[in-house]
């Protein structure tokens, strides 16, 4: 069996935003901000033969909320690493939107390997304040000359900034 490999070396950017709101309300902004869907819903739908334009009004009056994001999932880091003598809260959230992931899916199928995008959110080691952590979208999206493809990661990037912003903003 003859397989063609090919590595590609890149380097995403890593973002930690420091905050010194705490840990809970910067979770309860997040889910103000958001929608929440499991990601089966979205294909079922996508799947049920109702046209793009109805597949776009649905998901947005559905699962849309301010930021245009909605939660996908969520690890709760935190509930088991106190087993290990770890005292951190921290979560691992995927979030994103099949909307705004197709605006870049369809420059570059390999987008879809970091779509939807990802954030950690660990509470300070003092207990007062969170770091927001996320790798930038486009850092990891474009890796070769794709100028639309560059141009839709940097939107994300935007969008998936501000939403940051708005919840850790003190």
């Amino acid at each position: 069996m003859i397989h063609d490999v090919e590595q590609k070396p890149f380097k995403g950017v890593r973002t930690e935003v420091t905050s010194s709101v705490g840990f809970d309300e910067v979770l309860t902004r997040l889910r103000s901000l958001m929608g929440r869907v499991n990601p089966s819903e979205i294909v079922t739908l996508a799947q049920s033969g109702i046209p793009e334009a109805e597949f776009v009004r649905v998901v947005q009056e559905r699962f849309e909320r301010e930021s245009g994001f909605m939660l996908f999932a969520e690890i709760d880091h935190g509930g088991w690493l106190s087993r290990f003598r770890i005292h951190r809260r921290t979560v691992r959230w995927i979030l994103g939107n099949p909307l705004i992931a197709v605006t870049m899916i369809r420059h570059d199928m390999t987008a879809g390997l970091f779509a939807p995008v990802e954030i950690l959110v660990t509470e300070a080691e003092d207990g007062h304040g969170t770091l927001v952590t996320y790798v930038r979208p486009s850092s990891l999206m474009v890796i070769e000359e794709n100028p639309p493809l560059l141009a839709m990661a940097t939107l994300l990037d935007a969008k998936f900034d501000a939403l940051i912003e708005r919840a850790t903003k003190s």
